[in-house]
């Protein structure tokens, strides 16, 4: 067993106690009186959520003390803290997650389900939850979303239908830079890189410095797949191998896209990069704290282009006017043509609500009654935006909808400093926002102010839109069931982590994507791994799916 194998055989064995100490959780724990209700729940360094605005609404309107175990936004720190929350078997009533922080898989809630430690959902959506129930009627997909693949809701997503994330692999230049140096957004993989070798080697910010950085990113955003699908279908890789984000189509076969050598050839290209310091040291290592800070940078403007979402590495307050220097350079054309990716519907497979079983009947009925408020429209608002007249109104005349051909619902507004704060639940609040009620909302028509932001970046996604790869495999259609979907969760998980880690090596330079030896050694590792199982299983499953 080679140390690189060893380290993937290594990770698969935490997994498997990961796995072990969640089945001590099968026994009901000590509950709390019926009418307090405990919830775990990710909270904001500017707030504390025992003390919000929206969960004394909640706690006024049905009757119920609310008490929150929190952890933070930082996935890595968030999936430890949910992990030893319910190894402990001192859980809470219930779960309130966000989905790209450390929301549960369709494979957790199954065995979390089977051990006796969620409870299911099915008989408790009805006539008692007529927005949930609306919202499956107006979203079909959504209810697919919120059913696991043993056919039971174990919890519930977020119907999130935004433009923008839809096409999460952008890359955002410095356009200032680019004028500075005389030069055109690139469209190939090669123009890429002669304008980040321009970015770092002739002095775009002016400061007599070689501080700049031609292109970063951070590990919740991979810089993959912008880079790689000139070459290869890549999606973007989820939190603990949530999705089969290797996997691609290709006439009709399930592939795993490591194995080509399309995808050996991106991996060289992004390696190039890399090799030559065109690529941040710290893209496969930083959060989006460290990425922020270099984006706002007191030594000045040093970032030339990231490949993240949306451009939020820049704060509006710097007074050189960086904020507004970041445009959207559209889909690479290479050798694959200028595929991008997309992840199909609005949201993840899994779940960011969940009951478990310390709650009584009692506090069920509560909870769905309370989930089902915030999928209403004032629960919504309430929810995620705050006090209306203070973080929120409606429009006046004179407003345009993000979308200008919609009627304008509502606008945000921005609070003086220090007001407005601790009002909403945010990402937390468990909503249901369709395209409509997104695109209805009011936003400033001045692209580069903050009051513009979402229409910045909804132009911006329209350069992606159209360029969905032939290559995706649409697994957000195919259903994994039975004795097969309890293979897949091992499977999967150690496939998928593994890819992301040894993706960073070749990049890196820990493993040699020029040595015919190490890309054996690293498809050995992919079949000891159980690729080969990992493609079969969906292979059969879309067949099954169609």
């Amino acid at each position: 067993m080679t140390n690189r194998f060893a380290r993937a055989a290594a990770a698969g064995a935490a997994l498997a106690v990961s796995a072990a100490a969640l089945s001590a959780c099968t026994t009901g724990p000590q509950t709390t009186p019926d009418d307090v209700i405990t919830i775990f729940a990710p909270q904001g360094a500017d707030g504390k959520l025992n003390d919000n605005a929206f969960t004394k609404v909640l706690e006024e309107k049905f009757d119920v003390d609310l008490q929150f175990e929190t952890t933070t936004y930082d996935g890595a720190g968030a999936a430890e803290k949910r992990q030893v929350s319910l190894a402990s078997g001192d859980y809470p009533d219930a779960y309130m997650l966000v989905p790209w922080v450390d929301q549960f898989t369709n494979q957790e809630l199954v065995k979390l389900g089977e051990q006796g430690v969620l409870l299911p959902l099915d008989d408790l959506i009805g006539e008692d939850t007529p927005n949930i129930t609306a919202a499956f009627e107006k979203e079909p997909e959504f209810k697919e979303m919120a059913t696991s693949s043993d056919g039971t809701i174990w919890g519930l997503p977020q119907w999130n239908d935004c433009f923008h994330c839809a096409y999460p692999a952008k890359l955002w230049m410095n356009s200032a830079w680019l004028e500075t140096l005389g030069l055109e957004q690139p469209t190939t993989p090669e123009e890429l890189r002669a304008v980040l070798q321009a970015f770092k080697t002739q002095d775009p910010n002016g400061n007599g410095k070689a501080d700049e950085i031609p292109l970063s990113g951070e590990v919740g955003a991979s810089i993959l797949p912008y880079l790689m699908n000139p070459f290869v279908y890549t999606a973007a890789p989820s939190a603990k191998g949530a999705t089969p984000a290797s996997l691609g189509a290709v006439d009709g076969e399930v592939v795993l896209q490591p194995t080509r050598d399309e995808w050996r050839a991106g991996i060289s290209y992004v390696t190039s990069l890399y090799k030559d310091g065109l690529i941040d040291d710290g893209a496969f290592t930083q959060n989006g704290e460290a990425l922020n800070a270099k984006g706002n940078s007191a030594d000045g403007v040093i970032i030339g282009s990231a490949a993240v979402m949306h451009p939020g590495f820049v704060r509006p307050t710097n007074e050189d006017g960086r904020y507004t220097q970041y445009d959207a350079v559209p889909p690479l054309t290479g050798p694959n043509g200028s595929g991008t990716f997309r992840p199909g519907p609005p949201g993840a497979g899994g779940a960011t609500f969940v009951i478990t079983n310390r709650s009584s009947e009692a506090k069920q009925q509560k909870l769905m009654q309370i989930v089902d408020f915030m999928v209403s429209y004032e629960g919504h608002m309430q929810g995620e935006f705050g006090v209306e007249g203070v973080n929120w109104s409606k429009p006046e005349a004179g407003d345009v909808a993000l979308d200008e051909t919609l009627e304008p619902l509502f606008k945000t507004l921005r609070p003086a400093e220090g007001e407005g704060v601790n009002n909403s639940w945010g990402a937390i609040a468990q909503f249901f926002s369709d395209a409509e009620f997104r695109e209805r909302q009011v936003y400033s028509t001045e692209l580069y102010e903050p009051a513009g932001y979402e229409r910045r970046l909804f132009e911006a996604t329209k350069l992606y839109e159209g360029h969905e790869s032939d290559e995706a495999f649409p697994y957000w259609d195919v259903t994994v069931t039975g004795d097969a979907a309890k293979e897949l969760g091992t499977i999967q998980t150690n496939v998928e982590s593994f890819i992301v880690r040894a993706s960073a090596e070749f990049v890196t330079g820990v493993r040699d994507i020029e040595s015919d030896e190490a890309w054996a050694e690293f498809q050995k590792n992919l079949t000891d791994l159980g690729a080969d199982r990992y493609v079969e299983i969906y292979q059969e499953a879309w067949e099954d799916s169609k």
